[in-house]
């Protein structure tokens, strides 16, 4: 990966985050790698623990950034999450799946969209 897409994501997912807290939401992790994948951002809304897949794009030539969420890459997040679920305590949070699409504008501000519930466990 160059290091400008490398750029645009890390930029990408401090927008998601920056996003999240201002919903409320408690970011408990970010990065979470295992051998199963990665999750970009693990954090706490009421009574849900949400895993967050950050995408982002300067454009939509080749499709919305939440349309490069496809059933292999959820595949992936859920068996991330299955790892985490069994190896942390989260009482009895909910897990749920939300993709955070973000989209570079030309002045550089991000277009958020939020997709909360975009997948589930039995998707």
């Amino acid at each position: 990966m160059t290091e400008k897409r490398l750029a645009l994501g890390a930029w990408g997912e401090e927008q998601a985050v920056h996003y999240l807290q201002l919903q409320g939401m408690k970011i408990l992790e970010r990065n979470f790698r295992t051998a199963a994948g990665e999750i970009d951002i693990i954090a706490r809304h009421r009574n849900w623990l949400v895993f967050v897949e950050v995408k982002t794009r300067r454009g939509v030539m080749f499709g919305t950034p939440q349309e490069a969420v496809g059933p292999r890459k959820q595949q992936q997040i859920i068996r991330t999450a299955q790892w985490f679920l069994q190896t942390h305590r989260v009482g009895k949070l909910q897990p749920r799946f939300d993709v955070v699409a973000i989209l570079c504008q030309s002045d550089k501000a991000a277009e958020v969209t939020h997709i909360k519930n975009a997948f589930s466990l039995n998707d």
